[in-house]
């Protein structure tokens, strides 16, 4: 049976690209799991030295980064039109986690083994990695509480400046956590999950809606919610 790659044999390798890498690193990720997968592997996987590979990732340490980055990019990516939407900020920023929340439970539920071995390599990853992804997830949130606070539907109880904003943005991120955090992955099948978080947003959207009623207040930014 030829093997998949096997046609770059004899034909070069110098339009191989980055992509078609991390495409193999993929799927040797797949078969053999990160503890075993090996740069070679990833090569014989193309039809390619292990040379080639070397030419875009000068390590193994570094191409299992970059496949780290491309799946965190999958996941921030079409967050970030959410963010962008103009409209008001609440439904904004509950389509915004529930499309984070849906993303991370298709991952673990749809591919659990292609999940493990993507966490295995995060929790490997250089701590930056892990601390940009959080950000741009913050840095989203954040402009969507700033848009929602400029129109005068959001209230943060710290203040409006962008520093306070930015730690509004970072408490909903820590209180959603359950819901999108893989260290609560074993928790996501749970068929009461959905209601769960539902309970949740009601609570975080009456501490961040402006001008409420009783039952609703001001977020700070450590999360707590101040009634009114």
């Amino acid at each position: 049976m030829r093997r998949q790659g096997a046609d770059r044999e004899g034909a070069g390798d110098a339009a191989l690209t980055a992509e078609e890498i991390l495409d193999a690193a993929e799927r040797v990720l797949r078969r053999f799991g990160p503890a075993k997968a090996t740069v070679v592997d990833v090569a014989r996987a193309l039809g390619v030295s292990h040379g080639s590979v070397y030419r875009h990732f000068p390590s193994k340490a570094a191409l299992r980064a970059a496949v780290v980055e491309r799946w965190l990019v999958r996941v921030s990516a079409p967050l970030a039109a959410i963010a962008a939407e103009p409209g008001p900020a609440l439904p904004r920023l509950e389509r915004w986690l529930r499309l984070l929340i849906e993303t991370k439970r298709r991952k673990v539920l749809d591919d659990p083994e292609m999940f493990a071995a993507y966490h295995a390599l995060v929790l490997d990853a250089p701590p930056a990695a892990v601390t940009q992804h959080i950000a741009i997830l913050v840095g989203q949130i954040a402009r969507i509480l700033a848009d929602g606070v400029a129109a005068g539907e959001i209230a943060v109880a710290d203040g409006a400046d962008a520093a306070a904003v930015g730690a509004a943005a970072r408490a909903v991120l820590d209180a959603t956590g359950r819901f999108h955090n893989p260290t609560h992955a074993g928790e996501w099948s749970s068929p009461a999950i959905a209601a769960e978080f539902g309970a949740v947003w009601r609570l975080m959207a009456a501490g961040l809606r402006a001008g409420g009623t009783n039952a609703q207040g001001t977020l700070h930014a450590d999360g707590s919610a101040t009634a009114r």
